[in-house]
C-alpha cells in the first residue's frame, strides 16, 4: 500500500498532505518544525511512504533525518506556477509531483560523511566572494572620483597614500571599506586552512588534483558539491550539470526528400550554454582551462589548444572545449580512482568536442 505525502516547510511549522496511489486525498495535517514530530508524522502513517519536499534551506536536514523512514524520498525544484497558493496546496502539489511522476528536476543530497566538507567549502565560497566585492567597492570608490588607483589599495601599508588623493567625504568610505577589506582578508584565509585540513581527510581529494589545471582548493570544492562521480553515467551529462552544455533550439525538423521520404532537416540553432548549471563547478572548470592554457604548456590539452586555434576557431570556444575536457578527464578519474596520465588521459579531437559557435 503506497502513500504519497508532500511536505511544505517553514521555519515553525510543516505542512504534510496525504495521498493514495488513486489520486485520493487521504490526510493532511500540520506538524511543528521539530525533528522528533517529523519523524513520528512520517512513521505514523501506514503503507510505504513516497516523500517529496521542495528545495530550500531545511531540505538537507529534513532528507537526513526523514530518509530512514520512508521507501523514497525526493528533493524537488517545482515550476513556478500562478494562481493560488498557500501551504496546504503546496504540499498537495509535491504529493501529485510524485505521484504522477512529474517531477523533473530533483536535487542530490551529499552523503553526511561530507558534511564537514561542503561547511568548509561553504565557507570559503562566501569570504572569497565577501574579499572580491569589497575590493570592487573600495576601487569604485576611487574610480569614482577620476583616481586610477592600482592594488596598493587593498595593502593596509599603502593605501594611506592613496587616501590622501581623495576629497574628504570619499576619504572617511575608503577608509571604512578599508577596515572591512582588512578584517575579511584573514577570515578568508581561515577559512581556505579549514577548507585544506577537511581535504586531507578525503583520499580521493589527493588523486584528483592531479588532474590538468587542478589544484587542492578546486578539487576539494568539486568533491563536495558533487559528491560521487557516479551521478552521472555519461560526461556530457556532467557537462550539463557544470553549465558546459551547448543549449540548441529547433523547429520544422523533418523535410520531404527527392524521392518522396523524409529527412531530418538541419535547422537547429545553438543558443549559447544552459543556464540551468552549478554556478561553482563551471568557475572551477573555467578556471582549470584558464591555468592549461598560461601555466601548462607542456600538457596536451595546451597543444590541443594551440591546434584549435591555428585551425581558425574562436579562442573562448576552444577555452570552453579545455574546460569541457578537463571536466571528462576528472570525471574518469574520479569512476576509475584513478591519477592524472597525460599519455593514458590524452585528448583525441572529435566531432563533439568543438561546441558549435551561438547564432
Amino acid at each position: 500500500m503506497d502513500r504519497y505525502v508532500g511536505l511544505d516547510a517553514h521555519a515553525k511549522t510543516c505542512t504534510l498532505a496525504v495521498m493514495s496511489r488513486s489520486g485520493k486525498r487521504l490526510d493532511s495535517k500540520v506538524v511543528e518544525t521539530n525533528g522528533r514530530a517529523l519523524v513520528d508524522a512520517v512513521r505514523g502513517i501506514a503503507g510505504d511512504v513516497h516523500l517529496c519536499l521542495e528545495e530550500g534551506t531545511q531540505s538537507a536536514w529534513l532528507h537526513e533525518i526523514l530518509s530512514p523512514h520512508t521507501r523514497e524520498l525526493v528533493v524537488s525544484v517545482p515550476e513556478k506556477k500562478r494562481g493560488a497558493k498557500d501551504d496546504l496546496r503546496d504540499a498537495w502539489s509535491r504529493a501529485d509531483d510524485i505521484r504522477v511522476g512529474r517531477v523533473q528536476t530533483r536535487v542530490y543530497k551529499t552523503p553526511t560523511h561530507l558534511a564537514g566538507l561542503r561547511s568548509a567549502a561553504c565557507a570559503y565560497r562566501l569570504a572569497t566572494q565577501d574579499v572580491v566585492r569589497t575590493k570592487n567597492r573600495l576601487k569604485a570608490v576611487f574610480r569614482s572620483r577620476g583616481i586610477r588607483s592600482d592594488s596598493g589599495v587593498y595593502e593596509p601599508a599603502s593605501r594611506e597614500r592613496w587616501l590622501k588623493e581623495l576629497p574628504s567625504g570619499s576619504r572617511e568610505l575608503a577608509a571604512w571599506f578599508g577596515e572591512e577589506l582588512d578584517g575579511l582578508v584573514p577570515l578568508r584565509e581561515q577559512a581556505e586552512e579549514w577548507l585544506r585540513k577537511e581535504a586531507k581527510t578525503h583520499p580521493i581529494i589527493r588523486k584528483l588534483r592531479t588532474g590538468p589545471g587542478m589544484g587542492p582548493i578546486r578539487t576539494a570544492q568539486l568533491v563536495a558539491i558533487v559528491g560521487t562521480p557516479h551521478r552521472f553515467r555519461t560526461r556530457r551529462q556532467f557537462w550539463s550539470y557544470c553549465g558546459l552544455a551547448v543549449v540548441t533550439r529547433s523547429t520544422s525538423d523533418w523535410v520531404e526528400s527527392k524521392d518522396g521520404g523524409w529527412v531530418r532537416a538541419q535547422t537547429y540553432q545553438t543558443r549559447g550554454l544552459t543556464r540551468k548549471r552549478h554556478p561553482v563547478l563551471k568557475m572551477i572548470f573555467k578556471g582549470a582551462a584558464t591555468s592549461v592554457i598560461e601555466q601548462l604548456p607542456q600538457d596536451p590539452l595546451h597543444q590541443h589548444y594551440e591546434r584549435m586555434l591555428s585551425s581558425g576557431i574562436r579562442p573562448n570556444l576552444a577555452k570552453l572545449t579545455v574546460a569541457r575536457r578537463v571536466a571528462a578527464i576528472v570525471l574518469a578519474m574520479w569512476k576509475h580512482q584513478d591519477v592524472y596520465d597525460p599519455h593514458k588521459h590524452l585528448v583525441v579531437t572529435d566531432k563533439a568536442s568543438v561546441p558549435t559557435p551561438a547564432r
